[in-house]
């Protein structure tokens, strides 16, 4: 049966696998939730969906024998197994992994997370711990952004002559940045790439 999707619309982690599923021509059927209204949290999705209460969740299988698999990044693994965005040579994959587990690590933790918290929390209504650590986590954002454009720099894609999944999933709050407040005008290599990424048949945008 059609894949579900759990999710926000207006998550970037959501956003990737919806990108992915476009692009690798997979319907997807998809059911909303908004996370700043708790509805992730609820008995109701904790016992059915997810027990950790976070999005995005990918439902796969057939009724009776429904699976649940967490995590942005596994659910576009599962979504991009067996297409060209997952490389059949072993060393490649594996730098598509290193790149995936960086995004996670390095990226979205600080470009996610300021994103967050400056359009849709306020800076008003974060805490005196949050506050405090938003140097902290824009220095690191600038960090990953300047990381990427040296590594784009004379280069197309992220792993070998075309597009992968580590390009995707780099994508999704990356092409965001501007929202998080980096500027993204700094960073001339990772523009050129956005748009590459864009232009790829089956693109889909993010929701506003």
């Amino acid at each position: 049966m059609t894949p579900i999707l759990h999710e926000d619309p207006v998550s970037g982690n959501c956003y990737k696998i919806r990108l992915t599923a476009a692009l690798t021509g997979q319907p997807i059927e998809r059911v909303a939730y908004d996370i700043r209204k708790g509805e992730t949290r609820t008995p109701a999705f904790l016992a059915g969906i997810n027990p950790d209460g976070r999005i995005p969740v990918l439902q796969v299988g057939a009724e009776g024998a429904w699976r649940f698999l967490p995590e942005s990044n596994a659910a576009c693994w599962w979504l991009a197994t067996g297409s060209a965005l997952i490389p059949a040579d072993r060393f490649m994959q594996a730098e598509v992994l290193r790149w995936m587990f960086w995004e996670q690590y390095s990226h979205e933790p600080n470009v996610a997370t300021l994103r967050f918290w400056r359009r849709y929390v306020g800076e008003c209504a974060l805490s005196d711990a949050q506050r405090a650590a938003i140097p902290g986590k824009h220095a690191a954002g600038q960090a990953a952004l300047a990381l990427m454009d040296r590594h784009l720099t004379g280069r197309d894609w992220f792993v070998g002559d075309g597009p992968t999944l580590a390009d995707l999933v780099l994508y999704a709050y990356t092409h965001l940045a501007d929202e998080a407040d980096f500027m993204l005008a700094d960073y001339p290599a990772v523009q050129d790439w956005l748009a590459r990424v864009a232009a790829m048949p089956g693109y889909v945008p993010m929701e506003a």
